[in-house]
């Protein structure tokens, strides 16, 4: 996101605000949708601790495990599905981890 940030203020430097609008206008929505993943894995994240910290308390294995998979789990599937799209969003060189389908199909 830093990298399209610069990006897009050379545009600018560069051609102007005539041109700018029409060159920078679709990197400006590419920041704008890392920025919406981004701040919504950071909530996701913080909620699903949150109910962590409530199942851990419970004694009970059992219970606990009920817990976690009532609670905790289905967080983990809405993180994943912005992580996946932030996977296609952002380069392979700057993705500091293995994607997942580098994971399933790389031998």
């Amino acid at each position: 996101m830093s990298s399209l940030i610069e990006n897009v203020k050379g545009l600018r430097e560069l051609f102007g605000e005539d041109e700018y609008e029409n060159l920078a206008g679709a990197r400006k929505e590419v920041i704008r949708t890392i920025s919406d993943h981004v701040s919504s894995i950071k909530k996701l994240v913080n909620d699903m601790v949150e109910e962590r910290k409530k199942a851990n308390v419970i004694e009970d294995a059992y219970q606990k495990a009920l817990a976690y998979e009532k609670n905790v789990k289905p967080y983990l599937s809405s993180i994943r599905q912005h992580i996946d799209k932030l996977e296609l969003l952002v380069d392979d060189e700057i993705w500091p981890l293995p994607k997942y389908r580098e994971l399933l199909f790389t031998r």
